[in-house]
């Protein structure tokens, strides 16, 4: 299963290399112009019939993760992190490091050995170390050195009510469904672009957008999900199993209200569940988007994920579902010069 495939490869932002070469391997027959450009971003060309709109479809390859900056006389591996990580979730996960992923196990000082201040709040990431098994700095420079990428160890599982656990949900489902259009949309001419490192700033979409210079664009996106009980429902972000979500503002982008609302009424139209993304947290490529050259008008449709940017992220295959027959009926409008 593509998905699960590219769930479980490697991707720290700025080492999409495997998640990349993935992606190429699975589109190479279905479009008609690929490029990489000079930051690793996927620019692939999907020939249609004319519109008089020029549409792109966008989503990031690129997951968080950590990087290693020291190794200390015992062999063990300091790191930092690179994207948004709760440093709540890191204590005692297993890892793998660098391009041989070494495995590794994220550590601490025990619990018994804490003073009080200490065991009740999150440990800071300078009080964190990474074990590969070895004894000596001089093992462990044999292995993997200052530098070198880690991403979590996590395996892509089906579980209970047609959910998924997964790393790197975040944006791994925005690629499958970008895939999966690529080799099944006939007729329509679309670009479809997937960047690189979204997670540290939205790097590679200003480049990719200057280059395609669409009018209309569309971020395919993982999105937080915390609907849990006792929360005001205002608060809620978006719930799993009541489709994918459609994004209102981000800490990047005020979507545009025009564009929104026929993507709602194509929604209800083909009795598409679908929710709002009701938080302005976050943001995504479509913030550097609907900036570059004239501007585009940009929309970010997502698939809903608890527990966010860490290794057991949770997606309702039903939401991935309804999620793609949004999008398929959005290019059909397309087609036909509705949008």
């Amino acid at each position: 299963m593509l998905l699960k495939k590219l769930t479980e490869a490697s991707g720290v932002s700025g080492n999409e290399k495997e998640v990349r070469d993935i992606i190429l391997n699975e589109i190479k027959d279905y479009v008609d112009d690929i490029n990489v450009d000079r930051l690793g971003n996927i620019i692939a060309f999907k020939k249609g019939n004319n519109s008089s709109k020029k549409l792109m479809v966008t989503a990031h390859m690129d997951e968080v993760g950590l990087m290693i900056t020291d190794i200390d006389n015992m062999g063990l591996l300091k790191f930092t992190t690179v994207g948004g990580i709760d440093k709540r979730i890191l204590v005692s996960k297993p890892v793998l490091v660098g391009k041989d992923k070494i495995l590794g196990v994220i550590g601490a000082k025990p619990i018994h050995l804490q003073k009080r201040e200490e065991w009740q709040k999150a440990l800071n990431i300078d009080q964190l170390y990474i074990d590969i098994g070895v004894n000596t700095k001089e093992e462990a420079e044999k292995l993997v050195s200052i530098g070198d990428y880690v991403m979590f160890e996590s395996q892509y599982v089906e579980f209970g009510n047609n959910l998924v656990k997964a790393k790197a949900l975040d944006n791994r489902v925005g690629c499958s469904l970008l895939v999966q259009l690529l080799k099944e949309i006939k007729e329509v001419s679309f670009y479809g672009v997937f960047t690189v490192m979204e997670e540290v700033g939205l790097v590679g979409a200003g480049p990719v957008a200057y280059r395609v210079d669409p009018d209309i664009s569309i971020i395919l996106e993982g999105t937080l999900c915390y609907d849990i009980p006792k929360l005001d429902k205002h608060l809620i972000p978006t719930y799993l199993n009541k489709g994918p979500a459609i994004s209102l503002v981000d800490r990047t982008t005020l979507y545009n209200m025009d564009f929104r609302n026929k993507i709602v009424k194509i929604a209800e139209r083909n009795n598409i569940p679908y929710q709002y993304r009701k938080t302005s947290m976050g943001g995504n490529d479509s913030g550097k988007i609907h900036t570059a050259r004239e501007g585009s008008i940009t929309a970010t449709i997502s698939v809903p994920c608890r527990n966010i940017h860490s290794p057991t992220s949770v997606m309702s295959k039903n939401d991935y579902a309804n999620t793609y027959k949004l999008l398929i009926a959005i290019l059909a409008e397309y087609k036909k010069g509705e949008l």
